[in-house]
């Protein structure tokens, strides 16, 4: 006796069968069927009309009655029915049968015009037309509902069942190409175009239809995505942002596609698609590069990165090297970091014409090491020094002050001094918004490297000292982004210091090729600063990537969300809020990214003076003498035990001095 558990259990198999069959077999039944529909739907109409029967009086005209059905299903075959996913037929699906059937029918009734047969009536090509489309559509429909029930979940049985729904926001050549793409690696269904342009609204690009963006709350309910695919170019970054802005409220992952140029090269592929980066959710419209700026001191120059294989050091070396110097020299106190850098290097120019190839030196030491700086300067006669080498974590240089003092200011004096005595003709430092009024170790020390090369320049006769100052850049060693995207891979929590904490973001090719043209511009003595943007707070900058990961914060609000966001606390010497000027006397430049700042600074013996105390300080490790110092020579240097909101101590010998700055 068969049971109800056993007719179900068969008819999950008989579906799960059907399913896992190989593609072209699929087609090939669902051709079959078609036919079969097509040809009862044929007789169907002309036994109706006839009353009776029909039986085919002749050779010819069962040749005629036979055309019917293949014409439609050949019809069917080019333009790609049964390419569409059974499961998914959707609206457009159906009204792309009734099309096809209707002109199908259409091709048949003038074939058997042209043959002669001059006795089907109309009322059988129309019957036959009207039948046959609601049949194939109720088919496709039917068949739909049966691989859906019975429990069969989708994902669990094969790689056609992870084909998941998504939409592609961009309906341009971008795209289109994107299209194609993802119909040859049949991993996703595209469901629907979304596109901001009212001209596309209601239109099929590439068999897909086109939706106004308002539709998407819509669109995803209807259709169940989960995932949203970005083809917008990076001319259009602002529209972008505001676009990952708005999708952060839906329950979706959301990817962006590499530039169109390098898939339209074969270079890039879908496997290339990426997550949203902070990059996308905060950078800014370009700004064209000048030229002129760019090449002033890189074409045909012998150049010393220091710092190389930092973030910064190697997109300065990125940069570089797309403008035709004559000499690279990377140097840096870390094997593996000089080690990478070097090995990409190397791979760029290789593919450069011969001639063409700067020449590419790795010196691994430090900037400490007076000896080694001057004779690679000599060696290589450098001509441009973009000095990048410097501690910049703010709690590890706080634990470990004497170590970051030491290499931050000291190394910037050997620098200054082996450029100055060898006739290099420029030097420009990077710097960073927390040497203005510090509240860290860091930040005074990077003040202090600023005062060393404004004392240097104030003197020099030959050599140009400038120093570039910007915020925090998105993506570096140590960056908030990377900490976040990890700390979300792993399932959270995510840890934010302060609910109020703000930065200035910038990205490293941007704040790289900034300072290569702000350095082309200095005269001596500026301090230049990046224009940042707008100040973003990191807590919004957390629930923003966890929103557009897919996931949802948990929180008292939504306790069944993915991820908790904790704050852990400012760090020693950490601000809520970070500047980028000292003082008020700030101009334009011709960069309107770039602006140029008069800035104070002690003269060369009086600086001297306090750089030798410093020395005697960290000799004999006396905390209490190097605050001192801090203190008197940086300006708005304020020790973490005397920042608004921290735990109140004692002054002692750091005390309340304070002096007249040139």
């Amino acid at each position: 006796m068969t049971t109800k558990s056993d007719s179900a259990g068969k008819g999950a198999l008989w579906r799960r069968w059907l399913l896992e069959l190989p593609r072209f077999h699929k087609r090939a039944l669902l051709a079959g069927l078609d036919l079969v529909v097509l040809a009862t739907a044929l007789w169907g109409a002309l036994s109706f009309r006839y009353g009776d029967y029909y039986v085919p009086d002749s050779p010819g005209a069962a040749a005629l009655v036979a055309a019917g059905p293949l014409i439609t299903v050949s019809i069917f075959s080019y333009f790609g029915v049964y390419r569409l996913v059974t499961r998914y037929i959707g609206f457009r699906g159906t009204t792309q049968i009734f099309l096809l059937v209707g002109l199908s029918v259409l091709i048949w009734s003038l074939l058997v015009f042209m043959s002669g047969q001059l006795g089907v009536p109309r009322s059988v090509v129309i019957g036959y037309g009207l039948t046959a489309a609601g049949l194939i559509a109720l088919s496709r429909i039917v068949a739909g509902l049966i691989l859906k029930s019975a429990g069969i979940r989708i994902p669990a049985l094969r790689k056609e069942q992870s084909r998941k729904p998504v939409l592609i926001y961009g309906a341009g050549q971008m795209g289109v190409e994107l299209l194609q793409a993802l119909r040859r690696l049949r991993d996703r269904v595209p469901v629907g175009f979304l596109d901001p342009a009212p001209s596309l609204w209601g239109q099929y690009v590439g068999g897909i239809k086109v939706y106004r963006p308002d539709k998407i709350e819509r669109l995803i309910e209807r259709e169940g995505v989960r995932e949203i695919l970005l083809a917008l170019p990076e001319s259009q970054r602002r529209e972008r942002r505001q676009i990952l802005q708005d999708l952060e409220r839906f329950p979706v992952e959301v990817k962006i596609l590499p530039a169109f140029d390098d898939i339209a090269s074969g270079r890039v592929g879908i496997a290339d698609l990426r997550p949203v980066e902070v990059t996308d959710l905060l950078g800014r419209d370009p700004v064209q590069p000048r030229a002129e700026l760019l090449e002033r001191n890189t074409k045909g120059k012998s150049i010393l990165v220091t710092g190389a294989g930092g973030s910064i050091g190697s997109e300065l070396v990125r940069q570089i090297l797309k403008h035709a110097p004559l000499r690279v020299v990377l140097l840096d106190l870390s094997e593996s970091a000089l080690y990478e850098i070097e090995m990409e290097v190397n791979a760029v120019i290789s593919a450069l014409k011969p001639g063409m190839k700067p020449e590419i030196k790795a010196v691994l030491g430090s900037v400490l090491d007076a000896g080694l700086v001057a004779e690679t300067i000599r060696a290589n006669r450098i001509e441009t020094i973009y000095h990048a080498a410097a501690y910049k974590h703010v709690p590890i240089v706080e634990l470990n002050a004497i170590q970051g003092l030491s290499n931050n200011i000291f190394g910037a004096a050997t620098i200054a001094e082996c450029a100055g005595a060898l006739k290099v003709e420029r030097v420009v430092l990077i710097s960073t918004d927390k040497a203005v009024r510090p509240t860290n170790v860091m930040g005074a020390s990077k003040r202090l490297s600023e005062l060393v090369l404004q004392a240097k320049a104030a003197g020099s006769t030959g050599t140009v000292y400038t120093m570039v100052r910007f915020g925090n850049v998105l993506d570096s060693s140590g960056s908030v982004v990377r900490l976040f995207r990890k700390q979300i891979k792993a399932g959270g929590p995510v840890t934010v210091t302060h609910a109020d904490v703000e930065r200035y973001f910038m990205s490293i090719p941007e704040a790289a090729e900034l300072v290569i043209q702000a350095g082309a511009m200095a005269t001596g003595g500026e301090v230049f600063v990046l224009h940042m943007g707008d100040a973003v707070k990191i807590d919004d900058l957390a629930r923003l990537m966890v929103h557009l990961s897919g996931l949802e914060v948990r929180d008292a609000e939504n306790p069944d969300g993915d991820i908790e966001i904790t704050y852990t606390g400012l760090r020693p010497g950490e601000k809520l809020y970070e500047e980028l000027l000292i003082g008020d006397r700030t101009t334009g430049t011709e960069h309107p990214r770039i602006l140029k700042s008069d800035e104070p600074f002690l003269p060369q013996a009086e600086l001297d003076r306090e750089l030798e105390v410093l020395r005697a300080a960290m000799a004999a490790r006396d905390s209490d003498a190097i605050q001192a110092m801090l203190v008197r020579t940086v300006e708005g240097y304020q020790p973490p035990s005397e920042v608004p909101g921290e735990d109140a101590g004692s002054r002692g010998a750091w005390g309340p001095t304070t002096r007249t700055l040139h």
